[in-house]
């Protein structure tokens, strides 16, 4: 072997030794900030499901719930509260909620799975207050033809029994449905979807 083919081999097996200790270095260097990318296991618990347990919820109480960072109003519904539910319709601005956010199993008169359950995500579509619940019907500060809902003190939006606002209101949607679905009779998973049939 001569001496040129001995330091071209030399510079051959250099080139490739360098090339993977590089390949190698690279592969460490790039794991760290690859995983720095992912989000926390804080971040991932923040928007997985949440459980719901509605065994002790009474007809006409509610209970909040947090999602996403959200809070999440489940009310059980008393079948007056439902009746009202079209005695409404004259004075709501999107009455079968085209365009309002809420899955596809939720888009009917009650917006919800089951008639008496109505989840809703409790902020308000003006401005992201948080509506007060107010089930009591003709009280002197909301007026005579209040049948109960939600009120928003920040800018005065009011919403009916099924998350509806009404006409001439600063919130220009009705209050969202989150995604959910029955467990259980007693237990609602909220953040997944109904299986539709």
């Amino acid at each position: 072997m001569s001496g040129d083919e001995t330091n071209s081999a030399r510079r051959r097996f250099l080139t490739q030794a360098t090339t993977a200790i590089g390949a190698v270095g690279t592969g460490f260097l790039l794991v760290p900030f690859i995983s720095s990318m992912a989000p926390s296991a804080k971040a991932r618990a923040a928007g997985a499901p949440v459980r719901a347990d509605i065994s002790k919820l009474q007809p006409g109480q509610m209970i909040r719930v947090e999602w996403r960072g959200k809070p999440v109003w489940i009310v059980k519904r008393t079948q007056e509260i439902l009746d009202k539910l079209t005695e409404m319709e004259p004075v709501l601005a999107d009455i079968t909620s085209e365009v309002s956010d809420q899955p596809a199993y939720a888009k009917n008169a009650g917006r919800s799975i089951k008639p008496e359950i109505l989840v809703l995500v409790g902020i308000c579509t003006h401005l992201g207050c948080s509506p007060t619940y107010r089930p009591d019907v003709a009280p002197v500060d909301l007026g005579e033809d209040w049948q109960g809902g939600f009120f928003c003190p920040c800018h005065g939006s009011k919403f009916d029994m099924a998350g509806r606002v009404f006409r001439s209101m600063p919130a220009p949607k009705n209050l969202p449905v989150p995604p959910y679905r029955f467990i259980s009779d007693a237990e609602i998973m909220i953040g997944e979807d109904q299986e539709v049939a």
